[in-house]
């Protein structure tokens, strides 16, 4: 059986908080992307420069969002291990500090494994 993390209710409603916080920022950023691109879309570029500077701002916003479409899925799932799981890491299933929750409550992982994990995909 798993262990379980060491958090207070009162700590787990602090930490709903912070991720219902960051997810509608980003939520709300996104919304803002979709918009400027679609504004981007209906310009009527004159020239060929323009047309590039369109696409490339376009591709621009776009990407960027993908970082944080990552980060949203990561949110979410920490808020489900809210009722279960929060706090453990999901490799080694030791008690992530407090001090790395205050600040990234999403966080998968203890620092070591993230360490691993990152050093992994460094090397493929």
């Amino acid at each position: 059986m798993p262990a379980k993390a060491k958090i207070s209710k009162k700590e787990k409603e602090e930490f709903r908080k912070l991720l219902l916080e960051k997810k509608n920022s980003i939520v709300k950023k996104l919304s803002q992307y979709y918009s400027d691109s679609k504004e981007i879309e209906t310009d009527t570029a004159l020239d060929l420069v323009d047309k590039a500077e369109t696409s490339y701002t376009k591709e621009f916003l776009l990407g960027l969002t993908d970082s944080e479409r990552e980060q949203l899925a990561l949110i979410d799932q920490a808020l489900d291990r809210l009722q279960s799981e929060f706090g453990l890491c999901l490799i080694c299933h030791k008690e992530i500090s407090k001090k790395r929750l205050k600040i990234i409550p999403w966080a998968p992982y203890c620092i070591e494994c993230q360490e691993k994990k990152e050093g992994e995909s460094k090397v493929q």
